[in-house]
């Protein structure tokens, strides 16, 4: 009798041990899918963790962010997913990139829609942030009737759908609608000075008429607006066949190939680093005024003193040289942020100095991951390795 009940114990504790790791292989399990629905996992695009909110349904939004694949839109996509909303990015990653918001993919509050804004679109959410358009002048001049559609037929399709599901929709504009100003600073008032039949009219003038439908469906149709003139933007994930001179300065100096300035470099820019204008955007979208708001840094550079400081910031051996001017480049560009200090209590907090080192950084492993980085020129271009 007794020999029978040793061998019934034998026999029982193997399964007692299976179901004992069943048991630990499904709390691991539950532990790993609470520490995945808590945070942002890192990537070589996104080392860092990025930790998340738990709101409760009466405070967590259903946000749509058109272009999240891109430059702007992922830095947004990071914000907005740490305060623990749910975020819809649609994306037709012609400059957008998998590889920006990959470190998202397996959260439960995030979902990638790979879409083209030109054709309309069902969702329920409660925001619109309207990104997508190609904004660096050799990817929107590669297609200016793309170009012209997204600002348009785009800009309809997202305030049609904000008109039925009552949501609030943000318009990122540009400081481009200003053109090449006779007024400097550019305020808000300003009517702009632009070329309607330019090479760069494809995305100026599509901007402006999309401002223009974004308050005729406000006055006429009660969609809540709101519209940010966004000037020059700069910080990690910028693409980097952008073609733009923060891109293109600091590829040319990592790799010690000359500098290429279009024009005598005495033309001005003003330049704020990413983080700054998706606070503004933020501030804006969550905040009581509904007319033009520029978000930008007045810190006012020559091009030629800008490519100097990042040749120096990088200890790069390269030479500066000057080819000719780009057609309706403009000759200066500085935001007057008066209404955003006012109206958003918004400010850039982040130097152009302690920018330009992350960015730096960032084009650092870039370069190293590609073997070599060819900078597009001021012709147009369709963007290279942008998915």
């Amino acid at each position: 009798m007794s020999t029978d009940n040793s061998d019934r114990k034998r026999s029982a504790s193997p399964r007692g041990a299976d179901n004992e790791t069943k048991k630990g292989r499904l709390e691991r399990f539950v532990a790993e899918q609470q520490l995945l629905s808590s945070q942002s996992i890192p990537t070589p695009h996104t080392p860092h963790v990025i930790q998340t909110q738990r709101l409760p349904d009466s405070l967590r939004k259903k946000i749509l962010v058109t272009g999240g694949a891109g430059f702007v839109g992922s830095h947004l996509v990071d914000l907005l997913m740490s305060q623990g909303h749910e975020v819809v990015v649609l994306d037709n990653f012609f400059t957008g990139r998998k590889a920006n918001v990959e470190h998202w993919l397996h959260h439960p509050n995030f979902s990638l829609v790979r879409h083209d804004v030109t054709q309309p679109i069902l969702l329920e959410i409660d925001q619109i942030y309207h990104l997508a358009c190609p904004a660096s002048p050799p990817h929107y001049q590669y297609n200016p009737v793309k170009t012209i559609k997204t600002s348009t037929m785009g800009t309809i399709n997202m305030l049609g759908l904000a008109k039925r599901v009552k949501a609030r929709i943000l318009l990122a504009s540009t400081s481009e609608i200003y053109g090449d100003p006779t007024v400097h600073p550019q305020p808000e008032s300003y009517w702009g000075n632009v070329n309607t039949i330019g090479p760069r009219a494809c995305y100026d003038e599509g901007k402006r008429v999309a401002e223009t439908m974004m308050y005729a469906y406000k006055n006429q149709n009660g969609v809540s607006v709101r519209i940010a003139r966004i000037f020059n933007t700069f910080g990690p994930r910028m693409h980097p066949n952008d073609g733009r001179v923060v891109s293109n300065f600091i590829i040319q100096s990592l790799q010690n190939k000359d500098i290429t300035i279009y024009g005598s470099g005495a033309q001005t820019r003003s330049f704020q680093y990413v983080d700054d204008l998706v606070k503004g955007l933020h501030a804006l979208m969550n905040g009581d005024y509904d007319l033009p708001v520029n978000l930008g840094n007045p810190d006012e550079y020559s091009i030629k003193d800008f490519a100097t400081k990042i040749r120096d910031m990088t200890q790069s051996k390269s030479e500066i040289i000057f080819l000719p001017k780009v057609a309706d480049d403009p000759s200066q560009r500085e935001p007057d942020i008066s209404t955003a200090r006012r109206e958003l209590n918004w400010e850039p907090r982040v130097s152009v100095e302690e920018g330009l080192r992350k960015t730096i950084e960032y084009f650092r492993g870039e370069v190293d991951a590609a073997g070599e980085i060819v900078p597009t020129g001021p012709d147009a271009s369709k963007p290279k390795g942008a998915a």
